[in-house]
C-alpha cells in the first residue's frame, strides 16, 4: 500500500509518500517566509499556492503517479484554522477525483508514531516539543494520554516570540541556539511547572526586560537552559509515574542540540533508552501524517468525507488509539 499525506497545521505545507512499511518515497515541505511569524489567512493562502506543485514533484521523486496511491492521509488537527483547512480541501479534492480513501490524523499522534516506527521503539514516553505544541505523552488503557503540558505557549512560540522582539528574523529558535553556545552566566528566569504542566510566559518577560542589562547570549543561554530543564524534569516524573524505561523527543524543537543532550543525559541516568528521530521528520512533514494514515487504516480507519472536518482543539487524548 502507499499514502500520501498531507500537512498543513501551521506555516509548513508538507506532502509526504510512504510505503507499508514506512519508507520514505518523497517527504516536500515549502514553509511560508514571514519574518513576522505567522498570519494564518498568509499561510493559507501559501499552501493553497503552492500545492499542485508539490503534488508534482512528490509523485515524481517517488516515481509513482495517483493510481499508484491507495490513501489519503490529512491533518484533521490540532492546528490553525485557515490552514487546516487549506490542506484538508486538497485532501478531499483528490480522494473524491481519484476515488481514494480518505483519512484524518491528530497531528501529536503523527509526531510520535513516526518515531516510534523509525527509532525502533516500543513504548516510549514522548516530550513533545514545537511552535504552538508542548505536551508530555505516552500510551496507557487504550489512549495517548497526555500527562503534562504547557498552560500558556508552545515552547516553540516562546522562543520565536522572544527572537521577534530583541529583532531576529522567523524561526527563532535556531538563532537563538547559536547565541546560547556563547552564554556563560545563567540568569535567574521564573521556573514554572505545575504539577506536571510548564508555563513559559514568565520566563519570557523576565528574559525581555534583561534586555541591554545582560549579554545576549547570556539571555540565550538561560532561556534554553530554564524552559528545557522544566520539561526534561517533568518527562522524567511521567516516565517514573508510568514506570516506562523508552523516551522519545520529538517535534521541531527537538531539532535544538541543548534539548537533546538533557533528555538523552536524563534517559541515560535513569538507565533508559533515548530515541529522536532524523531532523526531516521532526518539523511538520506530510511523511509522519501519511505514515499514521496508513497504520490507521491498515487496521480498519477511514473517514468519511462528511466527517473530514478540520478540528482546531484535537486534542492527543481524545482518539482511541485501536491500531496497538
Amino acid at each position: 500500500m502507499i499514502a500520501l499525506g498531507i500537512e498543513s497545521t501551521a506555516h509548513t505545507l508538507g506532502i509526504g509518500i510512504v510505503d507499508e512499511d514506512c519508507r520514505v518515497l518523497a517527504n516536500e515541505m515549502d514553509m511560508i517566509s514571514n519574518s513576522k511569524g505567522i498570519h494564518p489567512r498568509e499561510a493559507a493562502n501559501h499552501h493553497a499556492q503552492v500545492f499542485p506543485d508539490m503534488l508534482r514533484t512528490a509523485l515524481d521523486k517517488a516515481g509513482l503517479s495517483m493510481k499508484d496511491v491507495s490513501l489519503i492521509a490529512f491533518s484533521q488537527g490540532p492546528g490553525l484554522g485557515p490552514c487546516l483547512k487549506a490542506g484538508a480541501t486538497g485532501a478531499r479534492a483528490l480522494a473524491l477525483y481519484h476515488s481514494i480513501p480518505l483519512i484524518g490524523v491528530n497531528h501529536c499522534i503523527a509526531h510520535l508514531e513516526i518515531g516510534r516506527k523509525t527509532q525502533g521503539c516500543d513504548d516510549p514516553v514522548m516530550l513533545y516539543v514545537s511552535g504552538g505544541n508542548t505536551q508530555v505523552i505516552t500510551y496507557f488503557e487504550g489512549r495517548y494520554r497526555v500527562f503534562g503540558e504547557t498552560l500558556d505557549i508552545g515552547i516553540g512560540n516562546c522562543l520565536d516570540k522572544f527572537a521577534r522582539e530583541i529583532g531576529l528574523e522567523f524561526p527563532g529558535g535556531p538563532k537563538i541556539e547559536r547565541y546560547a553556545l556563547g552564554g556563560r552566566k545563567l540568569l535567574p528566569l521564573p521556573y514554572t511547572i505545575k504539577g506536571m504542566d510548564v508555563a513559559f510566559s514568565g520566563a519570557l518577560t523576565a528574559a525581555l526586560n534583561l534586555r541591554g542589562r545582560e549579554r545576549l547570549e547570556d539571555i540565550c543561554y538561560s532561556m534554553q537552559e530554564v524552559c528545557f530543564a522544566a520539561l526534561v524534569e517533568t518527562t522524567e516524573r511521567a516516565m517514573a509515574h508510568v514506570d516506562k524505561d523508552e523516551v522519545l523527543l520529538a517535534g521541531g524543537v527537538a531539532r535544538n542540540s541543548r534539548i537533546r543532550e538533557m533528555t538523552s543525559a536524563m534517559a541515560r541516568e535513569r538507565g533508559a533508552k533515548f530515541f529522536v528521530p532524523e531532523p526531516r521528520l521532526c518539523v511538520d512533514n506530510g511523511a509522519m501524517i501519511a505514515w499514521t494514515g496508513l497504520l490507521m487504516h491498515m487496521h480498519g480507519g477511514r473517514t468519511e468525507v462528511e466527517d473530514s472536518a478540520t478540528r482546531q482543539n484535537f486534542r492527543t487524548d481524545d482518539m482511541e488509539v485501536y491500531w496497538r
